[in-house]
């Protein structure tokens, strides 16, 4: 055979091999080169992301901590449009402009007070640098007002206060070899929220913080329904209760005709170590647990201070002159002692209210400014006309109210809880006794509350550490839900981000 033409093709052969793997090695390092330079553009990404967030929330703490809502002097509310979102400045050089604080080149501020845009543009506020690992990411941020509705006194405060929703905008970018930005988006706000959510809270977190048992129980009714038999008409629904910590019911037929909510979790016994939510022997929680996503926080009330006369119903009215510098007038007969401010509805100034020797105590509309309140034996506290609001110091700790003889008694057939009103800021003890018309508010975040008796109780309560082991029925009334607002804590949501 003649192999002649063949001459020269094994070096052809290996030319080809050897660009063929030429060519292999080049890709292999090219995808070798995308790898690395993907796994660079998401950490550099990440990065970014990470710095964007920590202008978030740099932006977010000088609002929560430090940035003074309008309403002051040199600040009014009127300075504002607040009937669109977002708000807007209605100044004449930035008239229909959105309210904006910034410590961005690329978004204007429009704030009406320029010492606030000021120190948000201050480094370590809207604007600073954050280090990821031995990269320097740095972040911009603005702050964009969507809502202020028109302000409002919180209960038990005299100070107006404003809730406002913020849009916060950050970006976070690194300049490298390879630069990056990242975008972040938050929505920080505040609520105005009913203070009395349930028929019976209790701020403590720990085990037994509210305790129902001999045959206690929640239900709901409508103060604006029609009476039946002289009382309302009561639903075995939306009788919910609420703790920080641990809800311990004992008893059959001890029932929660609602819901239980709690940042706690799990049902059984409770210990310092592991506080559970419900711990129950033979109780009810008809309508299950509910768990918050963080303790729920009420402010302390605001109480003014009280007089300097003893009122005591088995001795003499002070004397007029007295009286009138307490702010009403006393009237006794042989059976009770009558109360009234001089103002119609005004506010009276006293110390302790002492109902002893079976003389019951009568309060017409008005404030009273107190430091204490105590009944013994076979006495009431009777109210002749409502609202009537106890504003109770407490000074002597202790047991600060004591309302368990005969309780109390609603004579005007109102069955609206905030006819009666006790607020009360310290850790002392309270003590009431329900009734057939025992209608009311307690308000008292840090003090010990205790039921007293077989009884019924329409309205709501809120405690530190609340005990219902005497049978008491708390009636919740459902249109709370539409008075009496406070303001909840500052929340931050509704992440969004995007990538330049």
């Amino acid at each position: 055979m003649n192999r002649a033409p063949q001459k020269g093709i094994a070096l052809i052969l290996t030319l080809i091999l050897l660009f063929v793997l030429s060519v292999m090695a080049v890709s292999l390092m090219f995808i070798s080169q995308t790898e690395t330079w993907s796994s660079l553009n998401y950490r550099l990404m990440s990065q970014s992301r990470d710095g964007a967030e920590a202008g978030i929330n740099s932006a977010a703490n000088y609002i929560v901590n430090t940035y003074t809502q309008p309403g002051g002097v040199g600040d009014p509310t009127t300075a504002y449009n607040t009937t669109v979102s977002p708000v807007q400045n209605p100044s004449t050089a930035t008239s229909g402009h959105d309210v904006i604080l910034s410590a961005m080149s690329s978004q204007a501020s429009n704030y009406p007070v320029s010492s606030i845009q000021t120190a948000f543009n201050t480094s370590g506020v809207g604007k600073g640098s954050v280090t990821a690992g031995n990269t320097t990411v740095n972040y911009n941020t603005y702050a964009r007002l969507l809502s202020m509705p028109p302000t409002f006194k919180a209960f038990g405060s005299t100070t107006p206060t404003t809730v406002q929703t913020w849009q916060i905008v950050s970006e976070g970018s690194i300049s490298t070899v390879r630069n990056a930005k990242v975008q972040v988006s938050a929505i920080l706000e505040k609520h105005r929220t009913p203070t009395f959510n349930y028929a019976a809270f209790a701020t403590d977190n720990g085990c037994g913080a509210l305790q129902f048992g001999g045959g206690g129980n929640t239900n709901s009714y409508d103060d604006t329904a029609a009476l039946s038999g002289g009382v309302p008409v009561t639903s075995a629904t939306f009788g919910n209760v609420g703790t920080n910590g641990n809800l311990a019911t004992n008893g059959n037929p001890t029932t929660i005709n609602g819901t239980l909510s709690t940042p706690r979790t799990g049902v059984g016994t409770c210990t310092a170590g592991n506080v559970t939510a419900w711990t129950d022997t033979s109780g009810h929680v008809t309508q299950g647990l509910v768990e918050l996503p963080q303790p729920v926080v009420y402010p302390v009330p605001t109480i003014p201070p009280p007089g300097t006369d003893d009122i005591t119903t088995n001795s003499p009215c002070p004397s007029v002159a007295t009286m009138l510098l307490a702010g009403g007038t006393c009237v006794k007969t042989s059976s009770i002692m009558t109360l009234a401010p001089t103002i119609p509805g005004g506010t009276m100034n006293l110390r302790n209210l002492s109902l002893t020797a079976n003389k019951d105590l009568h309060l017409a509309t008005g404030i009273y400014n107190i430091d204490s309140l105590s009944e013994t034996g076979n006495t009431a506290l009777v109210l002749d006309s409502v609202p009537v609001i106890l504003n109770v110091t407490g000074s002597g700790g202790g047991t600060v109210v004591q309302l368990t003889g005969g309780g109390l008694t609603n004579t005007t057939g109102n069955y609206d809880p905030t006819s009666f009103q006790i607020l009360y800021a310290g850790t002392g003890t309270i003590s009431l006794k329900g009734g057939a018309n025992a209608v009311g508010l307690l308000y008292a975040p840090n003090a010990a509350f205790s039921f007293a008796g077989n009884t019924d109780w329409y309205g709501a309560v809120i405690g530190k550490d609340m005990t219902d082991m005497g049978g008491t029925a708390v009636h919740y009334d459902r249109r709370l839900q539409n008075k009496d607002f406070t303001v909840g804590p500052w929340m931050l949501d509704s992440f969004t981000w995007k990538k330049y």
